[in-house]
């Protein structure tokens, strides 16, 4: 490819500059913090943006801040031709950093770890790097570059409108934030909520709670209920039966036992495995695992208990395909729609659910939505949901995306093909917008868990791709 030679050199000579660049950035915590006058995302963020877009005016940029909810640096001014979305913001540091603390970024092993270091500071600095070398080697443009820096990717992207109602998408836009080769296909997204009310029953024995989930996209690994006036030994036996049918352990402690009453108090919590809603065959689900015990237990017939039995029947243990809500499906491109039951809550006179399902190009809200909202409701639950997330896909044999592809088998060696994902990202709702790079499809940089890390030379050879990227598409 023309120009390989120049790009190469460029980037190999500028490593160690760029690998300061990216930790200087690291070194700002912008994770997501509360509304301050002028700062939409807290104080943390805005300074990364800040930073970032210091750095793309030092290189020659013509940058621009939209209100702190986004940042642009572009490379000329000519007619638009390519966006590339990235952002500044990064998830909670968390426990468990052994390598280095999260904001203290380090280099070791050919790899640089820290917080942001994949997701997406790297990778921002990578396409940032890719411009300079563009721009400093002489390559010549027809059209414009336009590197976006969003601020609040990880917790909705709710920047992204902010931006995009004033400005217009370019014919072509890529976010360097998942894995090459390209991602241009993803699921659309249905989360349900529903709910049910009854008459608090005293018959023993009975539930008195269920606590499960902590957020609708995350498959629970953990999930607890209480039980009372269920004796040991009943509920003993259901556990052991429970444990070697589903593979999900249960842990069960007794108090206020009064003999003559019978009144035992049961705590049992289950401990599954979690995964994110996307990947539900990684994990197993605690939730629905406590669902099957509680319907194996001799509790008395009353409202609550029927509704138990109606939730088992919509989300029986192992079905993360929908199958048993009549929305299974798939289609070739993106593959089968997938199913969580995630979040639950029941008291003593009532139920609050949650599921994420993410869907194929062939979902919509007539084969999916409605039939669900109709399944539950007629078992006695008031569905909430009125709305989903269509797909998002980019034709795989367009000029853009075969382009994409071309130049990641150049400077890779290795097949370039199309993707699908299960998860969303910045692109989901742009028309023609797909995930490319910046890390290699087998590489786990432990991105949102303690110690990420980027590895040095995939951030290197995508900002090579990435400037052959613009060189051929924008020429």
């Amino acid at each position: 490819m023309e120009y390989r030679e120049k790009i190469e050199s460029y980037i190999d000579s500028h490593r160690q500059e760029m690998i300061s660049d990216i930790a200087a950035l690291c070194r700002i915590n912008s994770e997501k913090m509360p509304y301050r006058e002028g700062m939409p995302y807290g104080e943390g963020v805005c300074a990364a943006l800040g930073a970032a877009l210091t750095m793309a005016e030092r290189y020659g940029f013509s940058v621009r801040n939209y209100d702190n909810y986004v940042g642009t640096a572009d490379l000329n001014d000519k007619e638009p031709g390519l966006d590339i979305l990235a952002h500044m913001d990064v998830v909670p540091a968390g426990e468990g950093w052994q390598v280095t603390k999260p904001f203290e970024p380090l280099e070791k092993d050919g790899k640089l770890y820290g917080r942001g270091t994949a997701d997406d500071k790297g990778p921002a600095v990578a396409a940032l790097y890719a411009m300079r070398a563009v721009k400093e080697c002489g390559i010549p443009l027809s059209k414009n570059v336009r590197l976006i820096l969003g601020t609040d990717e990880e917790c909705g992207s709710s920047d992204i409108p902010h931006y995009y109602a004033v400005e217009k998408e370019a014919p072509m836009t890529f976010s360097p934030d998942a894995n090459f080769p390209v991602i241009n296909t993803e699921k659309g997204m249905f989360r349900g909520h529903f709910t049910a009310e009854w008459e608090k029953s005293a018959v023993l024995p009975r539930l008195c709670s269920i606590q499960a989930g902590t957020k609708v996209n995350v498959l629970p690994g953990k999930a607890q209920a209480v039980f009372q006036g269920v004796p040991s030994d009943v509920m003993e036996k259901a556990v052991n039966e429970a444990e070697k049918e589903l593979g999900v352990h249960f842990e069960v402690e007794y108090s206020d036992y009064t003999e003559a009453k019978g009144d035992e108090l049961a705590k049992v919590t289950a401990v599954g495995e979690g995964a994110h809603a996307a990947h539900p065959e990684a994990g197993n689900n605690a939730l629905t695992a406590l669902l099957y015990l509680a319907n194996r237990l001799p509790l008395a017939p009353c409202d609550q208990t029927g509704k138990l039995k109606a939730l088992e029947e919509c989300f029986p243990h192992g079905d993360f395909r929908g199958t048993a809500l009549g929305i299974g499906m798939e289609d070739e491109i993106s593959g089968p729609l997938t199913l969580v039951f995630s979040m639950l809550e029941v008291t003593e006179t009532g139920l609050d659910g949650k599921f994420d399902s993410r869907c194929p190009l062939c979902a919509n809200e007539e084969n999916v939505l409605k039939p669900v909202k109709a399944l539950m409701e007629a078992k006695g639950f008031r569905f909430l949901t009125d709305s989903m997330i269509p797909p998002h896909h980019v034709p795989g044999d367009s000029v853009f995306v075969q382009t994409l592809l071309k130049v990641y088998e150049e400077y890779t060696g290795r097949k370039g093909e199309c993707c699908s994902t299960g998860g969303g990202t910045y692109v989901h709702d742009l028309k023609n917008g797909v995930a490319f790079g910046a890390s290699m499809p087998e590489t786990d940089n432990r991105m949102h868990g303690a110690d990420e890390f980027a590895v040095i030379d995939e951030l290197l050879t995508s900002a090579k791709i990435f400037a052959q990227a613009i060189a051929e598409l924008c020429r």
